[in-house]
Formats: C-alpha cells, sequence, structure tokens
C-alpha cells in the first residue's frame, strides 16, 4: 500500500529529454513487465507529437517507488503551448528542471521556472545528456544559478539540489563521477526533498480546473488537483468561474485516477489527489469545481493573450469537396469552438463573412498543429496568413503591437548575416557572447510581425546548425512597415494536370513549386517568380507532337527537383492576398481572388 503522496512537474526546454525520462521513470519503478512491449514515447501518444518529435499537450502518469506514488506531469517545451505549462503548475508541489548539458537553459525553461519561482516552489535541477561529447555541465550548472537568481528566486530556492543524468542510458548520479546505475538517486531525492500535499481533509471538496477534454464515452473530463476535502461518486458538485460567477450544479458520475499510463476508476478521493472528473458539461480550464456550500472561488493564474491572428475559411476553390469529407461553414465552426473549449491559449470568433472565422493563438506551431489535426480528419480549409494582434494604449492611444525575445545559438561565421537579417525585421540586440566551441550567443527583442516566416530562413543562413528561441516579451509601440516576400508568383491560367514539358519551359522564369500530373486551376500557385511581380503561366499546353524524328532536334526534359512546401512553411509562405488551400489529401497555394480580371480591380480599389 502506498502511505506517501508527492505530485511533481519535469520543466524543460524542446528537445532536452523530458519524455525520454519519463519513460526511463515507468520502466524503473517496475510499471511495466520484463518482457512488456512499449512504445518509445509512450507519453506522446498523439500521431502528431510522435510525427514531429515534441510534446503538444500535458499529461499526467503516476508511479510508485517503494511506500510513495509519485505523480509526473509530463510538459509541453515549446513557447507556442506555453498556455499547457502555467496551469500544470497549480496541480503540483515541486518541479524537475531538466537542463541539457551543452546547450544549457533556454527560454522554454525560463519562462516556465520564472512562473514556477514565483508560486515558491523549491526546484530539482537536473542536468541532462552528460554523455554528449559536447557537454559542459559545470558551465551549464552555473549558468542555472544565474538564471535562477535573474529570476529573483529566494535563499532557498537557490539552494536547489543537483543531479547529473542520461535519460537514454537511465541513470541519475549525484555527482559527475559517480555510480551510473540507475534512477534511484532521483526516485529518492524526490521522495524526500518534495512536499506532500496539504491534506485540508476536514474542509468542504475544492478542486481547480487545469485541464480539460472530451472523451467519446464519458463526456467532459476536467482534471486539476483536489486542494480540499474528499470527493465520491454521485456527489453534488458546482462550478464557479475565477471571478465567482456560477456557472453549473452537476454530479459525479465517475472518479478517475492515473495509474502508470492508464486511468482507473475510483470510488473516492481525497485532498493531494490528481484526478479527472466525469458529469460536467459546462466547466472549464481556470474554473472551481466545488462542494455546493462553497461560495469562494481558488485562485487561477491567468493566462498570457494570444498574440498572432488567422483566418479560417471554407474551401470555395474549382476542387472544393473532392477530397474531404468536412467542407461547410456549420462543421468548422462546431470543430473550432470544440478546440477553444479545451485549448484556453486559443480563442475563436465568427470572421466578416459567414464562411470565415479568426482563430487567435500563440504562434504559427500552434496554429499547424490544429490545421494538420483537421485536415486528418477530413475537413476542408483556405487558411490566410497569420498576423499579430495589436492594442491600443489605454492612457495614450498609441498603437501597441506583441515582442517576442530571441535567443539565437550560431556558429560564429554566420553571426554577421543573422545580425543583418535581425535588423532588418526591426529586432534589438540586447546581448552578444561567445558560448564556446567557436559559437555565439545572441539574444534580441523583435516584433513578433518580423519573425513570422523567418525560421526557414534563418536555418538556410546558418547551414540548419543555428539554434533559434522564441519566448513572448511584451506589448510596446508599433515598429511601422516591414520587408515582406520579395518575390512574385508564378500562377496557373486554367484548370488540369501539369505537363513535364511546360514545367522544364518554365524553371528560367523562377522555382517550381508543383510536381508533373498535379491538378491545377486558375488563380493556383505553381511556383515562385524571379522578379517582383505575379505572372500567369500555361502548364497545360504540352509538347506539340509531330511524326519528324530526327537525332539533335529532340529537346530531353530533365526537371529540377520543385520545392514542394510542407503546411508550416506554405502558412508562412504567403503574402497577405494569397490562401492556402488545406484538404486531406493535398496543400495547395492559391489567390484569394482566382479570378485575373477581378483580381485587377481589387488591386485598383486598394
Amino acid at each position: 500500500m502506498t502511505s506517501k503522496l508527492k505530485n511533481i512537474a519535469i520543466i524543460a526546454h524542446v528537445d532536452h529529454g523530458k519524455t525520454t525520462l519519463v519513460d526511463v521513470l515507468l520502466r524503473q519503478s517496475g510499471l511495466f513487465r520484463e518482457n512488456q512491449q512499449v512504445a518509445e514515447c509512450v507519453m506522446d501518444s498523439n500521431d502528431l507529437e510522435r510525427e514531429r518529435g515534441i510534446t503538444i499537450l500535458a499529461k499526467v502518469t503516476s508511479v510508485v517507488w517503494k511506500d510513495t506514488r509519485i505523480n509526473i506531469v509530463d510538459t509541453p517545451g515549446h513557447a507556442d503551448f506555453g498556455g499547457e505549462v502555467e496551469r500544470i503548475l497549480s496541480m503540483v508541489d515541486g518541479v524537475i528542471v531538466l537542463v541539457d548539458a551543452a546547450e544549457g537553459p533556454l527560454p522554454q525553461t525560463k519562462f516556465v521556472v520564472a512562473k514556477a519561482l514565483k508560486q515558491g516552489i523549491r526546484p530539482i535541477v537536473v542536468i541532462n545528456k552528460v554523455d554528449r561529447p559536447d557537454a559542459r555541465p559545470e558551465a551549464v550548472h552555473e549558468e542555472v544559478f544565474d538564471l535562477f537568481a535573474a529570476l529573483d528566486a529566494t535563499d532557498e530556492q537557490l539552494d536547489f539540489p543537483l543531479l547529473y543524468a542520461s535519460g537514454r542510458q537511465g541513470w541519475a548520479s549525484t555527482a559527475l563521477d559517480g555510480e551510473r546505475k540507475d534512477m534511484t538517486p532521483l526516485f529518492d531525492l524526490v521522495c524526500d526533498f518534495v512536499p506532500s500535499p496539504n491534506n485540508e481533509l476536514d474542509k468542504p471538496f475544492s478542486m481547480l480546473v487545469t485541464l480539460i477534454e472530451n472523451n467519446p464515452y464519458l463526456g467532459r473530463l476536467v482534471t486539476g488537483k483536489v486542494m480540499s476535502g474528499s470527493i465520491k461518486v454521485n456527489m453534488p458538485l458546482k462550478a464557479m468561474t475565477r471571478e465567482g460567477k456560477h456557472v453549473e450544479n452537476s454530479r459525479v458520475t465517475k472518479i478517475l485516477a492515473f495509474r502508470g499510463i492508464e486511468r482507473e476508476a475510483l470510488p473516492e478521493a481525497k485532498a493531494g489527489d490528481i484526478i479527472s472528473l466525469a458529469g460536467m458539461t459546462e466547466a472549464t480550464v481556470s474554473d472551481t469545481v466545488c462542494d455546493v456550500s462553497v461560495e469562494q472561488p481558488l485562485y487561477a493564474i491567468p493566462i498570457d493573450p494570444p498574440t498572432i491572428s488567422m483566418s479560417f475559411a471554407v474551401n470555395d476553390s474549382p476542387f472544393a469537396g473532392t477530397e474531404g469529407t468536412k467542407v461547410t461553414s456549420r462543421a468548422i465552426r462546431d470543430r473550432l469552438f470544440r478546440e477553444a473549449e479545451t485549448n484556453v491559449a486559443m480563442k475563436v470568433k465568427d470572421g466578416i463573412t459567414s464562411d470565415t472565422f479568426e482563430v487567435f493563438g500563440r504562434g504559427e506551431l500552434q496554429m499547424a498543429v490544429l490545421i494538420e489535426t483537421m485536415r486528418r480528419e477530413g475537413f476542408e480549409l483556405c487558411i490566410g496568413r497569420p498576423r499579430v494582434v495589436l492594442k491600443a494604449d489605454e492612457a495614450s492611444g498609441e498603437k501597441l503591437e506583441p515582442f517576442e525575445e530571441v535567443m539565437i545559438d550560431v556558429d560564429q561565421v554566420y553571426s554577421g548575416q543573422v545580425v543583418q537579417k535581425m535588423a532588418l525585421r526591426k529586432g534589438e540586440m540586447i546581448s552578444m557572447l561567445p558560448s564556446g566551441g567557436g559559437r555565439m550567443k545572441m539574444t534580441f527583442i523583435a516584433p513578433t510581425r518580423g519573425l513570422i516566416g523567418y525560421h526557414g530562413e534563418f536555418l538556410t543562413d546558418t547551414r540548419g546548425t543555428g539554434i533559434i528561441n522564441r519566448l513572448f516579451h511584451g506589448y510596446a509601440p508599433f515598429k511601422g512597415g516591414l520587408e515582406t516576400r520579395r518575390t512574385g508568383v508564378l500562377l496557373a491560367m486554367d484548370t488540369g494536370e501539369a505537363t513535364e514539358y511546360d514545367l522544364w519551359k518554365l524553371e528560367e522564369r523562377g522555382v517550381i513549386m508543383v510536381l508533373p500530373g498535379t491538378r491545377v486551376y486558375e488563380g493556383m500557385i505553381v511556383g515562385e517568380h524571379n522578379r517582383e511581380n505575379d505572372l500567369p503561366v500555361n502548364v497545360l499546353k504540352g509538347k506539340k507532337l509531330t511524326n519528324v524524328r530526327a537525332s539533335g532536334t529532340d529537346e530531353a526534359t530533365k526537371l529540377v527537383p520543385p520545392r514542394i512546401l510542407t503546411l508550416d512553411q506554405a502558412i508562412i509562405y504567403i503574402a497577405d492576398d494569397e490562401l492556402v488551400e488545406v484538404t486531406p489529401k493535398s496543400i495547395r497555394l492559391r489567390k484569394r481572388i482566382l479570378d485575373p480580371n477581378l483580381r485587377k480591380r481589387a488591386e485598383k480599389v486598394a
């Protein structure tokens, strides 16, 4: 029997080894049989998480070590999914700050650690991947200490316990040259160092909703930590907003607790437990679910506002409805508002027309994940270019725009080019320091507007060796106009299948972006023009065939491999007058107005 309970979250930047570490903890706690087949990164259960190699959704698991049950929350590491991370901290009493032994603490680590320290949580620091050939654990230890000090950590928080580890090799040690056997030092440290949750059993039941999901069998599931009292199945409850406004009354139909990677139904849960409740229909994130006698809601951390918006519209291309099963504005609207219910960092509004919708979020990656998910569910959509969410200063009425802190780590030879590109995008350099091994670490404050679409260009400029990380900094005065895409596009003039011969002939005009045999329509983008203007082209006419064949007169067509854009690249490539058509089978780029004559009239009016 387990007599003790510990609730911890694992905080780290993207690709610093959170999910791999959780895998090892699950295995070494005896959760799986020795001969049991378990997928790698078992916590990344979502298909997109496995494909992209990142954690998108926060998830809870639990292990038993000796006589202690440890609830572990695996959190996303990308800033676009920061809305998930902030809320997790209200469920836990301790955090493991996982830092890469070579890269050191990066912006997302800083972002979440700042919120954890503010709540008074004492962290455990684990320097991971010390087996890397470029590892520098001592220097990283100092960087972590400096980071905590810069974030106004208390003396108690600065006196943090430190472990060195290799998640992939499955060991942790209190010293660099210590025994490298298993994760026992980490398990023991969590049991000894992390405080147990408050067991206020004498008070009425209350729980802050931290995560929400829709289960096909149980309906809405609200997840959080029981702050006080106890709860039993069929008990009457009510839900309140952060301001204390009544949301709904209901009864608990099921209490689920996390046991390993599964959920187990319980007859009763007590203060300190992390549980999911079924039976609510209206309660959402940051609401307080409590006994009907409770009158004051629990404190909930405010969520940072969305910084970008994108328009989602019904697909109105000539190929609309030929590849997807969900094409109506009603289906799209229901799906978007359902997403906004479970993802509090995202907001949805009806657009100017009945078949357009404005979706607000944290970044292009968060939007791309939503679009890809909808695409796989059978939706057809037209997506506009991301735009930043502007505000007005309450005192002066001045226009404000969101800014981000950008940390860049590049080889010294590319630093000049990066500084030049960031200056063009209105970025201001704050610091520039050598990070060892001939590399430079630079920090900029840049408008979010200027960073849209920069990631791909940055990787090209640094030959794929650069690391760029972004973090929401705040709102500041509008910086003025920015340079957008310099080149025009090649547009199909008619509907049909693109021929290899015509695409080959067009190569001198620009970069081809479709494969031979691709179905195209008037106004669809088939390539990037070498010049600034858009150029209508005929890609359907094919090669004129004759019955004359002579040596040297026949032209051999050898196409340069076309530049096929992924969904992420397409979203940030398009201009303001262009759209991305997304279907379950295709990603097409097109003009917003397909007819060339109507397009010219619109340009004159503008």
